[in-house]
């Protein structure tokens, strides 16, 4: 584009007055009229409208003897300018009525049993920055989270994630590692130096996505190397369920070891091997970046995001 013709370097240079100075004419009849109306000396207002005049190189105004009304190129601009200045006036109504505090519903969908200190400091900082504002968990399978996220009926998801959507973006949240376990009823409860052997042929609880071609393949091949009954006797969505099962003594579960711990140490649970190597299983944040969000989803995603990038993923990870 000819630089000359570029309106850029005109807008930059325009007083915006002068279309004030313009309205103010207009509507008054007359350059004497308008002086009065703004409380000015006549003078200058003619040298305004002679520098707007000079600015587009029209002639605005006809002002032969007895006459004084807008030209085509006058009638052009007042059109505009009146939007464009009616515009502009609003713009303070429109940010006192704009309120200080963020208020809004964030919705969000998660994975049964995220324990992730990052997660639950984000919350805290979310609620002490924006009190008026208000959340919803809502517990589900991760396949379902996942709809929920690109259906728009949800801010944004936390959950397993096997293969990515193109139409939503991804952020890895943290890193787990899952082992196996039974309950105080088990016949391996309590035993030391047991082998994946020792394994051999026990019944079995899974996650409905413990599968070779699901997001929990990884675990899928422990259980197998493990040569546990496949046919699992129990199977749920839900972590607290496959819990619930393991220390009922229904079968050997995969549960993430941090998740557990506590459980160990109150002699609900017993750690079975493999104990090296165990298999690792990350969790995303997941969002929508084509819909719509309200002031608070964006802030609650903005927090999240920023504390992900600032911390390591050795600090997210939990072994």
């Amino acid at each position: 584009m000819n630089a000359n013709n570029d309106p850029a370097p005109l807008a930059r240079r325009f007083d915006w007055n002068l279309l004030h100075t313009f309205i103010a004419i207009t509507e008054s009849g007359g350059i004497t009229a308008a002086a009065e109306r703004m409380g000015r000396k006549q003078p200058s207002v003619s040298n305004a409208l002679r520098r707007l005049e000079d600015h587009f190189g029209k002639k605005l105004f006809d002002r032969s003897p007895g006459v004084f009304q807008l030209t085509d190129a006058g009638q052009l601009l007042h059109r505009d300018v009146v939007d464009i200045y009616g515009t502009v006036s609003r713009l303070d109504t429109l940010m006192r009525n704009i309120p200080l505090e963020i208020q809004g519903h964030v919705r969000i969908v998660m994975a049964s049993h995220v324990v992730c200190s990052l997660f639950d400091d984000c919350l805290s900082r979310f609620h002490k920055a924006h009190p008026m504002a208000t959340l919803k968990l809502d517990v589900m399978a991760s396949i379902s989270a996942l709809a929920e996220v690109v259906a728009k009926r949800a801010s944004l998801a936390i959950c397993l994630v096997h293969k990515q959507n193109a139409k939503l973006k991804y952020q890895g949240l943290y890193r787990e590692f899952f082992g196996l376990f039974c309950g105080p009823s088990h016949p391996l409860f309590g035993r030391d130096g047991l082998s994946t052997l020792d394994l051999k042929g026990h019944s079995s609880v899974s996650f409905l996505t413990d599968r070779f071609d699901d997001v929990l393949s990884p675990v899928a091949l422990v259980r197998a190397t493990a040569e546990l009954d496949q046919h699992a006797v129990g199977r749920s969505s839900h972590l607290e369920e496959i819990r619930r099962m393991t220390i009922a003594g229904l079968g050997i579960g995969a549960l993430p070891v941090h998740v557990v711990a506590r459980d160990v140490e109150d002699g609900l649970l017993w750690r079975l091997p493999p104990y090296e190597n165990p298999p690792a299983i990350d969790v995303h944040m997941v969002w929508n970046p084509s819909a719509r969000l309200n002031r608070a989803e964006e802030a609650f995603l903005k927090i999240l995001s920023e504390q992900i990038d600032l911390s390591p993923l050795e600090q997210r990870t939990y072994s």
